[in-house]
């Protein structure tokens, strides 16, 4: 028998498109978002998947929410400029990432 292990993920750039995507697949799952990053606090849609999810518009108060949230994934969902400087942030952060790039 395969044990569900709970994992807790981060997504930065939640405001995009993609994450709704990345949402959706995580909630099916039975995961759990713990730390969301976007710089428009006007989203609202994390709330509708993982209400007690941290939310904030700093990104330094974002990287420490990883450590202080132990979490394991941090999904990267912003502009693909960005998309290097978020991977080695999670990186440099002890966490695995998702990054379609």
């Amino acid at each position: 028998m395969i044990e569900n292990i709970n994992k807790r993920f981060a997504i930065i750039g939640v405001a995009g498109y993609i994450a709704l995507r990345h949402l959706k697949a995580i909630k099916s799952l039975g995961q759990n978002v713990v730390s969301v990053h976007d710089l428009f606090d006007s989203v609202g849609v994390i709330d509708s998947y993982f209400p007690d999810a941290y939310f904030t518009t700093n990104f330094n108060s974002f990287m420490h929410s990883i450590h202080e949230d132990n979490v394991d994934y941090l999904t990267v969902c912003t502009p693909n400029y960005l998309h290097c400087p978020h991977t080695l942030a999670g990186l440099e952060a002890g966490v695995d990432v998702i990054c379609e790039k």
